[in-house]
């Protein structure tokens, strides 16, 4: 009977801990789940997004659901026929493309008969970025052409965009000119360097007119990134990665460190966006995002 009874008893134990096991195995997948649903929890010191162009060769829907799942916040880039696939996925687009069929980076603000054109598509782009509840579209100075002098550039910019931004204003959309380098992408692109943005933002004189900060592109034209970050944080309403040289993964396999340029950017109390903007040259597209998104969560 001792013996018997001893062994029932051991039964149970065993019994009891294996349905323990199932128990705390269930509890975990249900978890891993709801991690996948819900993405991955991040620091929070610093908004993700990603720029939906370079990774085109993913379906628009997965990559929403890859971006809920590592954290990521906004797609971005978008064109207005897309917002309603983001905004299905519960993510925003922290900019807005301002490239159409007519204009785009080379042709822009910095030529007088492009004024007329420009200002019918980009009330149309403010009013579907408002309507959207999106707060950011983007611009472009266009190219130097002709030997045009970058102030006179400056000036005619300025004149041109001052016709939209009473109406960015009043439809509370933020005209956002991207700083591109002319060296090795964007050959004779006027906006190339932070001083003549920072220029351009003083002529306009708005709260709705400023910056994107693109790292890759003012690594190759200026350096001294973090420095020029925090002297002219206030101008500056968006940021773009992207590893140098080659604009591939942002890891060891390039020359900036992006954690300490993440530090300086949250330490001037920046709320806004930074947009994953490298082409991955990996097999795993996805992989490399995630893993940029990683360096960049400090």
């Amino acid at each position: 009977m001792e013996n018997n009874t001893s062994r029932r008893n051991a039964m149970k134990k065993i019994v009891g801990g294996a349905a323990a096991i199932a128990l705390t195995g269930a509890i975990a997948s249900r978890i891993n789940a709801a991690d996948d649903e819900m993405g991955t929890a991040l620091k929070g010191r610093i908004n993700h997004s990603v720029c939906r162009w370079c990774y085109n060769s993913i379906d628009l829907d997965e990559l929403c659901k890859a971006a809920r799942n590592i954290g990521i916040q906004s797609i971005e880039l978008l064109t207005v026929e897309e917002f309603n696939t983001v905004k299905k996925h519960d993510l925003t687009c922290a900019m807005v493309s301002g490239i159409g069929k007519d204009w785009g980076i080379t042709k822009g603000w910095n030529k007088k008969e492009n004024h007329d054109g420009l200002e019918e598509w980009y009330k149309y782009l403010i009013d579907e970025t408002s309507k959207a509840g999106f707060k950011n579209l983007i611009c472009f100075s266009g190219n130097r052409e002709k030997n045009l002098d970058d102030e006179d550039g400056l000036k005619t910019c300025a004149k041109g965009l001052k016709k939209i931004m009473s109406y960015a204003e009043k439809k509370k959309v933020n005209i956002v000119m991207e700083l591109l380098n002319s060296r090795v992408d964007h050959p004779d692109y006027m906006c190339d360097h932070t001083d003549w943005g920072v220029e351009l933002c003083k002529k306009i004189d708005s709260d709705n007119f400023k910056l994107l900060y693109d790292i890759y592109h003012m690594q190759i034209m200026e350096g001294d990134i973090i420095s020029r970050i925090r002297e002219n944080h206030k101008y500056i309403a968006h940021y773009h990665t992207g590893g140098v040289p080659g604009r591939h993964e942002i890891d060891e396999t390039q020359e900036i460190y992006y954690p300490a340029i993440m530090n300086a950017i949250a330490e001037t109390g920046y709320k806004g966006f930074v947009a994953q903007e490298f082409i991955p040259a990996r097999a795993d597209k996805l992989a490399s995002l995630k893993q940029g998104v990683n360096i960049c969560d400090i």
